[in-house]
């Protein structure tokens, strides 16, 4: 396995005899600091074990994947398979092409990770591959420093298919068990992940920090939804690895689009504008937060009114929220207090407890999304889960997720009267389950008008001092 030279018309490389012995020679060790074991170590070595443990007898094959294409011979940039990384604790310093073996057949678990090693500089591989060269890429690191960082077995990758012939009942992660067992194992973060959680929502924040200031100059900018994008994108690239998801920036009537990440429109100062965006750091544990401001500072009567609305069905969430409860409760929670708010706004075309059975559900035209999702080295973590570990399944301390409510009234919403039309807010916080409730990762951004309307101000006065 591992990325080989593709042909390619973009330009010819010199393999005369000659070449050849004068590339190889006259070059120095390169200097590196010492290789040291890392702190995930001693909690990944714990987690294979738990999967082992559900397949005894077995050999798992865990592949961390190839680069993805963008378009002929260019890639995004390269992340592993989040089952694999959360296996070896790897993340963003992962060699692609790379596959981990658990070996669960005997009591004692033995994880073997293989990966292409170094190259020889007496291989024209040294200079000539684009996919994999340390001319074009950088230099890989040797199996051994894998080995120490990681603490794991590791192997030259092309001996893999030989010592895969050698086993009898190997899993892959084309077997639907597995990839819903390793998606199940991230229900409940150990203490390293939760130590991420919290310092890549803190990142988040700090992000949110440059979005506010950045506001200005988004208002004066045809495409200011794209200059609140990059002034969050440069916090991701500095202090993470890179964004967790597409950012919204959704200005005026474009926060109505849930997924909207065209991030083309104007920044007026009449408007909202929502913004949805979580940093993933370098071991690919994302936050997932989402803030409505007020572009001129200052929310109208009709903005405060949607937002105070949103606030009270996220306040309902945060308390119910606790070990024991199961997780759609959290959602009915909120979508409650969401059809209470728009039967008292004179919306809906029937009474609250009519709109409020399963066979009507006329307020979640406003809110048609769910309340809160899983949340870690995926933004939509433990996806693979089956149903009734997931939605029917029970809070247990280590768990993070969202809770995110919203209204949404668009423009061309006949049933909202016209002050409300145009309108989007979501609020969304980052919770991790304790022993007694839950604990607002992302408390230390504001939520309430008032708060955030102060907040934005002394950004603001920050950033002009």
């Amino acid at each position: 396995m591992g990325k080989k030279s593709k042909p390619t018309n973009r330009s010819r490389t010199p393999q005369s005899e000659t070449f050849l012995k004068y590339i190889a020679s006259n070059w120095d060790d390169a200097k590196t600091s010492k290789v040291t074991r890392w702190e995930v170590a001693d909690y990944t070595k714990t987690r294979r074990e738990k999967i082992a443990k559900q397949f005894q007898g077995k050999v798992l094959v865990i592949e961390a994947g190839e680069p993805k294409v963008r378009s002929n011979d260019t890639e995004y940039r390269y992340r592993p398979f989040s089952g694999f990384a959360h296996l070896t604790g790897w993340g963003s310093a992962t060699v692609p092409g790379s596959v981990l073996v658990i070996d669960a057949r005997k009591s004692k678990v033995r994880s073997t990770l293989y990966l292409m090693p170094t190259a020889d500089k007496n291989s024209d591989e040294f200079f000539a591959n684009p996919m994999i060269g340390e001319f074009w890429v950088g230099a890989r690191p040797s199996l051994e420093d894998v080995s120490t960082q990681l603490g794991i077995e590791t192997e030259d990758i092309a001996k893999l298919e030989k010592h895969l012939a050698k086993f009898d009942k190997v899993v892959t992660t084309k077997n639907a068990k597995l990839i819903e067992a390793l998606s199940t194992l991230r229900f409940v973060k150990d203490s390293y992940e939760i130590a991420q959680m919290r310092q890549a929502v803190n990142v988040t924040i700090r992000g949110f920090g440059d979005v506010a200031r950045a506001l200005p100059k988004a208002k004066s900018h045809s495409r200011g939804e794209r200059i609140v994008e990059t002034a969050f994108f440069s916090r991701a690239r500095l202090e993470g690895y890179d964004l967790g998801y597409e950012t919204i920036a959704a200005s005026g009537s474009h926060a109505c689009t849930l997924h909207w990440t065209r991030n083309d429109g104007e920044v007026r100062e009449s408007d909202l504008i929502l913004v949805d965006a979580g940093v993933e750091l370098d071991s690919l544990y994302t936050a997932d937060i989402t803030r409505t401001l007020p572009v001129s500072g200052k929310f109208s009567d009709a903005q405060k009114r949607i937002y105070d609305a949103v606030l009270a069905a996220s306040d309902a969430a945060f308390a119910i929220a606790k070990p024991g409860i199961k997780f759609r409760d959290i959602h009915n929670a909120a979508i409650e207090v969401i059809a209470q708010k728009v039967s008292e706004f004179g919306f809906l075309p029937v009474s609250l407890e009519e709109s409020l059975k399963p066979e009507n559900q006329h307020h979640r035209r406003y809110m048609v999304h769910g309340t809160s999702h899983h949340l870690g080295m995926d933004v939509h973590d433990c996806a693979q889960a089956r149903r009734e570990m997931y939605q029917d399944g029970i809070l247990e301390p280590g768990m993070v997720f969202t809770i995110e409510p919203g209204l949404y009234f668009h423009a061309n919403d006949l049933s909202v009267p016209p002050e409300f039309r145009g309108i989007g807010v979501r609020i969304e916080d980052d919770v991790l389950v304790t022993e007694h409730g839950v604990e607002n990762l992302s408390a230390a951004l504001p939520r309430t008008t008032e708060e955030l309307e102060a907040w934005y101000a002394q950004e603001l006065l920050g950033a002009a001092g």
